[in-house]
């Protein structure tokens, strides 16, 4: 069962930036789907971004298009998330998420949050004005 730690969220003043991480327990192959997602409460939980190494293919949504940039490093069985000039809308509880089916590879709704089936226990980001 691969577990899924997510760090770096914090506190930040609107205009600055926070470097998320998401540490996988196991090699992660480059053919799985991986993707942020954020929550806030009572919400429904938002792809923000998404990533398919194997294909050299991402996915934004349009609210973070230009200021976030999901990232992989292989090597560390590491996900990144660099989030840049942060707005008090993007205050939410990040989660990231892996896509491993055991029958298929790739992303296929890559903003979905059912799409995925392993989850990380979240990291708080709070932008302020």
């Amino acid at each position: 069962q691969v577990r899924l730690v997510e760090s770096g969220g914090g506190s930040v003043q609107a205009g600055g930036s926070l470097r998320l991480s998401c540490a996988a327990s196991e090699y992660i192959d480059s053919r799985y789907c991986m993707g942020w997602f954020r929550q806030a409460p009572g919400k429904e939980r938002e792809g923000v971004a998404a990533i398919n190494p194997n294909m050299g293919s991402t996915y934004y949504a349009d609210s973070v298009q230009g200021r976030f940039t999901i990232s992989q490093d292989n090597a560390k069985n590491t996900l990144y998330l660099q989030m840049n000039s942060l707005k008090p809308e993007d205050t939410d509880m990040y989660y990231c998420a892996l896509r491993m089916l055991s029958y298929t590879y790739g992303c296929t709704a890559p903003l979905r949050w059912s799409e995925y089936n392993y989850w990380g226990q979240g990291t708080q980001v709070t932008v302020s004005e």
